[in-house]
């Protein structure tokens, strides 16, 4: 069985990222959301396949482990054939 990341494994971004990466909001139950700018003392993430954007608290954002990641694209690749998102 393979071994998981522990928290310690954990990157917490150390600045603002640069729009359209990928983050998880673990104060929103690891939602995975891209960056898409900074609101006050807050980081405004998008949902990958489109939506209202949510305010994050940047103490509380990480950068997405590889399967989240990887769920995240595959799910934006799906919406985007399926004609939800351009």
């Amino acid at each position: 069985m393979p071994e998981e990341n522990t928290a310690a494994d954990r990157q917490e971004p150390t600045q603002v990222p640069f729009p359209g990466t990928l983050l998880v909001d673990t104060g929103h139950r690891d939602r995975v959301g891209e960056f898409r700018g900074v609101s006050g003392p807050y980081w405004s993430l998008r949902p990958v396949c489109g939506g209202t954007e949510w305010e994050a608290e940047p103490a509380k954002v990480r950068v997405p482990e590889p399967m989240e990641r990887l769920r995240a694209e595959t799910a934006r690749c799906n919406a985007r054939s399926a004609g939800r998102i351009l």
